[in-house]
């Protein structure tokens, strides 16, 4: 059974480690600020100046002038503090952030990723992304295995207009955890009820799958 949006970014929070400086993209990784771990501090930063970026508001907490850099709105920690764009993307490209999560449209066997374009379709830019795969100690891709049509996403070479390339080391999908290394994606962990078949079905770039391969557990 493929993971919901919530257990995704379940998953991906385990993977905070006390005192990051973390910054969460647009999509699936802005939920990784519900489910930070009991016992760990880390910083959320969001691009458009906000260091101490909280979880959702509920409806009674909304603040409409307390936005993250996708305009939702959030709450702020206590420590927070306020400052300029600019500020926020010299702390980026300064290699100040531990840890970046990100979406993605596909991610490669080289460890590319194109997650801002599809040509043909209106964007608004590319946003913070370029920076992030650039400036972040590490990164990791939340997204769909494959995409509604059923074709793969993991894919021996990206086609789509690159983020980044030879930046991604761990991609969390709906199905599985991968690493990415020596040219191929390698399984670590499936979501319960997920086979390793599916995982080979729905997996187009070089896959690597060791004798044993954990269940995640929720």
């Amino acid at each position: 059974m493929a993971l919901s949006r919530e257990q995704m970014a379940m998953r991906v929070a385990r993977e905070l480690r006390d005192g990051d400086y973390v910054n969460l993209g647009i999509g699936i990784p802005t939920l990784v600020a519900n489910y930070i771990p009991a016992g760990i501090e880390v910083m959320l930063q969001s691009e458009n100046g906000l260091l101490g970026m909280g979880e959702f508001p509920d409806e009674t907490a909304v603040d409409a002038d307390l936005i993250n850099a996708g305009k939702q709105t959030v709450t702020a920690v206590k420590g927070a503090s306020f400052f300029s764009s600019a500020d926020s993307f010299a702390m980026i490209r300064g290699g100040h952030v531990d840890l970046t999560v990100l979406g993605a449209f596909e991610v490669d066997v080289t460890g590319a990723i194109a997650s801002w374009m599809i040509p043909g379709k209106l964007i608004k830019g590319m946003g913070g992304a370029m920076d992030l795969v650039a400036g972040a100690r590490n990164i990791i891709v939340t997204m769909m295995h494959a995409d509604k049509a059923g074709n793969s996403k993991l894919l021996p070479q990206c086609t789509l207009p690159l983020t980044g390339v030879g930046c991604i080391n761990t991609v969390l999908t709906d199905l599985a955890l991968l690493h990415i290394h020596d040219g191929a994606f390698h399984l670590k962990e499936l979501a319960p009820g997920v086979t390793i078949d599916e995982i080979r079905a729905k997996t187009a770039g070089k896959l690597v799958i060791p004798q044993q391969v954990a269940t995640m557990v929720f």
